[in-house]
């Protein structure tokens, strides 16, 4: 099943995609090492986190300081080279993070066009590249420790940190003013910034781009357009949908990166039934239970404070003689959007959706200078910027407020949906098939806010919830944390990511803490609240409670180990171009960034691998080499046989325990996974419940299981594993 010797692929759509993440300590020679071991998983292509040069040091390279070359502490150009042509010989493509919407520039000297900026202000012939409101006097960099440091310069004031939320004239990556936007709207900004990633493309050795944060642009269709035309490559956007929101039909991407992908098949396995226990124990804890009350909370105390000079830069622009009233209006419309931005003049819904949540008078002038102008700075500027108020105000502060059940509460996902019903899972993977079927899928990135196998545990809890709550008011009464939302956060957290290290879940609480913007934040301290945070894990895992929480998770580890076998079967299998997110082909139970980019043990993978082409078949157990084991036979179908996976029809199960199974058929394929493992037990099992399949003999390829045909009982297809994936003839 390798690679070797392959034709390389073209521009088409890759059969997958195993993502890296390049760090210092992770480079192109490390990289390099690995080509083989992706391309005997099956892997389609490599996928890489951004490569061009960046802040030194940087763990994740979206902070990039020079796009015209490969990053030097990666190896430089000749790492980058040695690199591709590895890939190429493994037959594999390439698919490369972009990051066209900024720049770091905090050490001004590291980046060279920043640095002319600060030197030649406005007559720079960079000044156009960044996003800058000249006529509001002097660049202002918010980098000083305080306000003696303040400096004025030829061309811009040094300043208090402080004053950057709300005095800011360029504008910035969301919240993080060492992050300056780009204009990549301009042409020759789009050529400065491109050139060397296309010029890659055009070599052949880059295959497909990954565009990151489309929303922050002033175009991102005519950027896409413009992308596309320029690559000709695979193009897939990091395009954060809502659950009901369709990507903008003019783009000409081949779909999103895939949470949407992520929130549909993680819901499959998320019992509905278990939401009312969870919200009755959020109530009873003091724990928020209007998520978007809680949404619109958040969104609004981000205009208010951390997002203040956007809002005032496009107030500014609104004809209208009030300018606190134009700031409420402009603040009031972009807490209220629907989803993360409109682009106008396509899809009015969710502008007007904005504008109807709005009580300030000045947003009629608002709307109606937008409708009057809708490519102009003013409509610009306010749908660049809902996005981050979103962003912000969702993903990054109710998110974390918003406790109730955290499984949910992942990026592009709905909180207020518990779970996602079958037929709802199988109308959307028609739908993508039939629109975007080289969209990308996921269930891990660098950006989750916890792995699919932490969630997929998390799953089992709402199948019991009652037994659950009865735990976490034990626990509390023992090792209570003064904030609600903060408490059942962290015990949801221990038991979706045991064993874990006092370390790495105090880190993480930290970061929940300052996140959530209650009782503490990242610029104004609670010393005592985050002391008594900080001590909690310890506390916690040093106490008689640990051994409660180890015997607990004994009980659910096995039906959670079930349901991450089936969402990733499912995900692998689907329509789509499945990703991997490094090491995640074993058992991973990461948290947040950068818990979720530790190092990655690829030694212990190759073993396991090795072990499985020699015809092992593993137990379902601690190691995850069941997971290894479905990962490898899903990815290298789809790159030896493409054929199979065409298609989609749902194949539902019949007899007594029928809920319990999901499956469908592409061509020649079918994937079944089991579901709510739990309540199969406690319904005493299969039972006579069967899977009539489509004509032909099937071959389950995980257990070499040969001559099914018929409605086999799903007692005996799934007997080893609570998967199975079958082909039609010999395998």
């Amino acid at each position: 099943m390798s690679g070797q010797g392959m034709t390389p692929p073209g521009p088409g759509a890759p059969s997958s995609t195993y993502r890296l993440q390049f760090t210092p300590d992770f480079t192109f020679a490390h990289a390099e090492a690995v080509v083989d071991y992706l391309d005997a998983l099956g892997a389609g292509a490599l996928y890489a986190s951004p490569l061009l040069e960046a802040v030194p040091g940087s763990t994740h390279g979206y902070d990039v300081t020079d796009p015209t070359k490969a990053r030097e502490d990666f190896g430089g150009e000749a790492g980058r080279v040695a690199l591709s042509k590895a890939v190429t010989r493994a037959g594999l493509g390439f698919v490369v993070d972009v990051v066209p919407n900024h720049m770091a520039v905090e050490n001004g000297q590291v980046n060279p066009w920043w640095w002319d900026v600060l030197q030649h202000g406005r007559s720079s012939r960079y000044a156009k590249y960044f996003d800058i409101d000249w006529d509001s006097g002097p660049l202002k960099l918010p980098f000083a420790g305080d306000e003696a440091s303040e400096e004025h310069h030829e061309h811009y004031d040094l300043v208090f940190w402080r004053r950057g939320n709300t005095e800011l004239n360029y504008r910035r990556f969301f919240d993080i003013t060492t992050l300056a936007a780009v204009r990549v709207e301009d042409p020759e900004v789009f050529d400065a910034t491109h050139d060397e990633v296309l010029r890659w493309v055009a070599a052949g050795e880059v295959t497909g781009l990954r565009v990151d944060h489309p929303d922050g642009l002033a175009d991102p269709g005519g950027y896409v357009r413009r992308l596309k035309e320029r690559s000709g490559a695979w193009v897939v956007v990091e395009k954060i949908l809502g659950a009901d929101e369709p990507l903008p039909v003019g783009w000409p991407a081949e779909g999103t990166t895939g949470y949407d992908a992520l929130r549909e098949v993680c819901g499959l396995f998320v019992d509905p039934a278990g939401e009312a226990g969870f919200t009755a124990l959020a109530e009873e804890m003091g724990v928020p239970t209007d998520f978007h009350a809680v949404e619109r909370e958040c969104r609004d105390l981000v205009t208010r404070t951390i997002l203040r000079a956007e809002v005032r830069r496009i107030a500014a622009l609104v004809d209208h003689p009030d300018r606190d009233a134009a700031e409420r209006a402009v603040a009031e419309v972009m807490a209220g959007f629907p989803v993360y931005r409109s682009y106008l003049p396509e899809g009015l819904d969710a502008w007007q959706a904005a504008v109807a949540s709005a009580t300030s008078p000045a947003a009629r002038a608002l709307d109606e200078q937008v409708r009057a102008d809708p490519g102009g700075e003013l409509a610009t500027r306010i749908q660049q910027t809902s996005g981050m108020v979103v962003a912000k105000g969702t993903e990054d502060t109710a998110f974390y407020r918003f406790t109730r059940f955290v499984a949910l509460n992942e990026v592009g996902g709905a909180p207020d949906r518990f779970g996602v019903p079958v037929e709802e899972f199988h109308q959307r993977a028609a739908r993508r098939e039939a629109a975007h079927p080289h969209a990308m899928t996921a269930l891990s990135t660098h950006d989750t806010k916890r792995s699919e196998d932490v969630r997929a545990r998390l799953a089992v809890l709402s199948e019991i919830p009652d037994e659950f709550a009865e735990h976490v008011r034990r626990w509390t009464a023992a090792h209570p944390i003064d904030e609600p939302s903060l408490n059942a956060l962290a015990w949801q957290s221990l038991v979706g990511a045991w064993p874990i290290t006092a370390d790495r879940m105090r880190a993480y609480l930290d970061k929940a803490a300052k996140e959530a913007k209650v009782r503490t934040t990242w610029t104004d301290h609670d010393e005592e609240f985050e002391a008594a945070v900080a001590a909690w894990p310890d506390e916690v895992l040093d106490g008689p409670v640990a051994a409660e929480v180890a015997s607990f998770v004994d009980r659910v580890v096995e039906a959670g180990w079930s349901n991450a076998l089936g969402q990733k079967l499912v995900q692998l299998t689907a329509p789509g171009v499945p990703d991997v997110y490094q090491g995640t082909e074993l058992w991973d139970l990461s948290l947040v960034d950068p818990d979720n980019r530790r190092p990655v043990d690829y030694e212990v993978r190759r073993r396991l691998l090795a072990r499985l082409d020699e015809g092992w078949l593993p137990d379902v157990d601690d190691s995850g080499a069941a997971k290894l084991h479905v990962v490898r036979h899903a990815l290298r179908l789809r790159r030896e046989r493409p054929e199979l996976f065409r298609g989609y029809r749902p194949l539902p199960a019949a007899g007594p325990a029928a809920p319990h199974a999901v499956a469908f058929e592409r061509t020649g394929l079918v994937a079944v996974a089991t579901r709510l493992p739990v309540g199969l037990v406690e319904a005493g099992g299969w039972g006579g419940t069967v899977l009539p399949l489509p004509p032909g003999e099937w071959t389950d390829v995980l257990t070499s299981r040969s001559g099914l045909v018929g409605a086999p009982p799903l007692a005996d297809l799934l007997d080893r594993y609570p998967v199975a994936l079958l082909v039609r003839g010999d395998q």
